[in-house]
């Protein structure tokens, strides 16, 4: 709510005086484009200690997931992998159960994540990706990311050297 003694100051931000008359805008700090405009896809993976019981694995990844969705977050994607034995220990642990989840939300939601996942003692491993414009479309229309290749024309087999001359004696 706004309260202003002369609503004609020139000396307040234009903004500030359209926000009094119209209500409140929810912009991003940057460039003042709307939220909705603003929001990425990301994929974030974290491994959960796997000597947790079953509820307790999903109630760790519940809890991240609603942490997506208060924060303006749109779930895409929820997959658990399941449990997995490790290459090389982490945090003395030989297994981890594996959770991957896409989501669009505001690019705030990183750092809170990572916050997140700092703090749950439960949570051995994580990583948050952004996921830029080819991936997105290479998604949705299956190619490979990866281009192969460029083939290219075997070079032919050399032929054999001559042989030497004889020696003629």
């Amino acid at each position: 709510m706004c309260v202003l003694n002369n609503h004609n100051s020139p000396t307040l931000p234009l903004s500030f005086r359209e926000e009094c008359e119209q209500g409140p805008i929810i912009t991003s700090q940057s460039k003042g484009i709307p939220m909705a405009a603003k929001s990425k896809v990301y994929e974030t993976t974290f491994i959960i200690n796997a000597s947790l019981d079953d509820p307790q694995i999903d109630a760790v990844a519940e809890k991240v997931k609603d942490l997506i969705v208060k924060n303006g977050g749109e779930m895409m994607e929820f997959v658990k992998w399941g449990r997995k034995r490790f290459a090389y220990p982490i945090k003395k642990r030989n297994n981890g159960f594996y959770v991957v989840m896409e989501f669009r939300a505001p690019g705030d939601i990183v750092t809170k994540l990572e916050r997140h996942f700092h703090l749950d003692e439960n949570v051995l491993r994580f990583i948050v990706i952004g996921l830029d414009k080819v991936a997105l479309k290479s998604r949705l229309t299956g190619e490979s990311l990866i281009k192969p290749a460029m083939t290219s024309t075997p070079m032919p087999a050399e032929a054999p050297a001559a042989e030497a001359p004889a020696k003629s004696e």
